[in-house]
């Protein structure tokens, strides 16, 4: 894992980075790079909390992270 030329060794954050360019960054004309960190980082938030991923079963990065790794132990 070089990371040159090898999208498919961080396949995740490629998709994510991409999702943040084409859904804020790309349409939004910022008026200071102050702007611009707070705007994506709402974003950043609404992705991992609120809008739904196909590939998740339609449920959230939070939900899918709560069902998976909090759930209670095991007696």
């Amino acid at each position: 894992m070089d990371g040159k030329g090898r999208a498919t060794d961080n396949i995740f954050t490629e998709r994510l980075w991409r999702s943040i360019k084409y859904e804020e960054v790309y349409l939004n004309d910022y008026i200071s790079p102050k702007e611009a960190r707070q705007r994506i980082g709402q974003y950043i938030n609404f992705y991992n909390n609120e809008r739904p991923h196909q590939s998740l079963g339609y449920k959230t990065p939070a939900e899918e992270y709560r069902s998976t790794y909090l759930m209670e132990p095991a007696n």
